[in-house]
């Protein structure tokens, strides 16, 4: 359901699917740790694969930094690999060094592989292909020039490069823009003005591009200040393009598209994990969530809806203490759904679900709000998933909050409206991999009851 390499965290990534029906995962993998330095620390791709989206199983290192001298000699950053020819080619942020001021120096970078699965990369020359012009983006201290993200145009033959930039017409705290580059043959590019460019964006990470059925496009983009990542849509490539709003709540980022074994579109993403597994723990680069269904129907906003290619991970209906289950509550008012209790009686409440219709959020022990979101329409229905300390809330099948809870022990899920209570029946979810026991592996619960 979730996936880090041993002993290590997951934080941007990629996905590939080959001609069998596998799917790869080429990822940054770093230690895990609340002093994290990106420099020194992201300097490998991890690659898994998977058949369904959900077991993946680890392959080792499939990518790293340059030779000393090079613009990728620090590290390599954020990465699109797609088919090219009879391989792929690979767009990658390079790091070299930094300003005076200490800024990571940023550019872009391509390699060539003759296969198809994510392995036996090249570099192309030791120069980055695309850099920052200082006419449009910002450069020296305070620049972004990473997360590259490559397709065909649709207007011509060309190929169109998006890049999480710094506009240099804004101030620095709300320069988030994509950048936006052309080329003719993946290996000279034209830098243009933004794509976009919201002028309240601190960053603006990760853009991901996806062509709709009916020839529109769909923008991605994760959203600094606020980790989470918010949507866009546009008719043709060049615009105009519309703001749609959040996708994904906070704790979920770096969002990919792919398509599932069913052919369905699917959105995989980030989620932080606490060092320590604690709830006092710093929050630290995390795993690889399970798969949403995106949805995209005529001028509604796109959302991320329950992935039914995760149903047969489910068990059977219990109302047995279960610490990774789902389970579905109707709404008819305010409702407080316990997950876990604690206390000597375990008469404590140390995880609830609550829902006053438009208003959702998720409460640790004693009380502390750990995640709360204001729904656009009141929720007539929520579905709650948790595996170990992550929890995800679904409200009227909408991805709609996430959070993490290290606290409590499991316990008959109940919920309690107007002073009554009643017993949820949940279904277990069954781990891919549950013997895992390194620094990767999902949170056991508490080891005495």
């Amino acid at each position: 359901m979730r996936y880090a390499p041993p002993g290590l965290c997951v934080n941007d990534f990629a996905l590939l699917r080959d001609e069998d029906g596998t799917y790869a995962v080429l990822h940054l993998q770093g230690p895990w740790t609340p002093e994290f330095d990106h420099l020194r620390m992201e300097t490998s791709y991890g690659r898994a694969t998977s058949t369904d989206l959900v077991r993946w199983e680890p392959q080792g290192t499939a990518f790293g930094n340059g030779l000393p001298g090079r613009f990728d000699q620090q590290t390599v950053w954020t990465m699109h690999p797609f088919r090219h020819g009879d391989g792929m080619a690979m767009f990658y942020t390079g790091v070299s060094g930094l300003t005076p001021g200490g800024w990571p120096v940023q550019s872009v970078g391509v390699a060539y592989s003759d296969r198809t699965d994510g392995t036996g990369w090249r570099r192309h020359g030791t120069l980055p292909v695309a850099e920052a012009d200082p006419r449009w983006y910002r450069t020296g201290e305070s620049m972004a020039w990473r997360d590259p993200f490559v397709v065909r145009d649709d207007e011509s033959d060309d190929w169109v490069m998006v890049v999480c930039a710094s506009d240099a017409s804004l101030p620095v705290d709300v320069s988030g823009c994509v950048a936006l580059a052309t080329s003719a043959d993946l290996e000279h590019w034209t830098v243009r003005p933004p794509l976009i460019s919201p002028g309240d964006v601190d960053e603006l990470e990760c853009p991901v591009l996806e062509r709709l059925d009916d020839g529109s496009w769909l923008l991605l983009g994760s959203i600094g200040r606020t980790r989470g990542f918010e949507a866009w849509t546009a008719p043709r490539l060049r615009g105009p393009w519309t703001r749609r709003g959040p996708l994904g709540p906070t704790g979920s980022y770096a969002p990919r598209v792919i398509p599932a074994p069913d052919g369905s579109r699917v959105v995989l993403h980030t989620t932080p994990r606490r060092v320590g597994l604690t709830d006092t723990g710093e929050r630290c680069r995390g795993m690889l969530a399970q798969p949403k269904s995106l949805v995209v129907e005529g001028d509604s906003a796109p959302r991320l809806e329950w992935w039914t290619g995760l149903n047969p991970w489910l068990g059977e209906e219990t109302d047995r203490p279960t610490l990774h289950a789902v389970g579905d509550v109707g709404i008819s008012g305010r409702v407080e759904i316990t997950l876990r209790t604690d206390g000597p009686h375990g008469d404590r409440p140390a995880l609830v679900v609550g829902c006053d219709g438009k208003n959702l959020w998720v409460t640790g022990p004693d009380g502390t709000r750990l995640g709360e979101t204001v729904l656009t329409e009141p929720a007539a229905s929520l579905r709650i998933l948790t595996i170990g300390e992550y929890v995800e809330v679904y409200a009227d099948g909408v991805f709609a909050l996430t959070t993490l809870c290290y606290s409590g022990h499991p316990t008959q899920w109940t919920a309690v409206t107007e002073g009554r209570e009643h017993t949820i029946p949940v279904r277990p979810i069954r781990l891919p991999d549950p013997h895992r026991d390194d620094a990767s592996a999902i949170w056991p619960g508490p080891s005495t009851p």
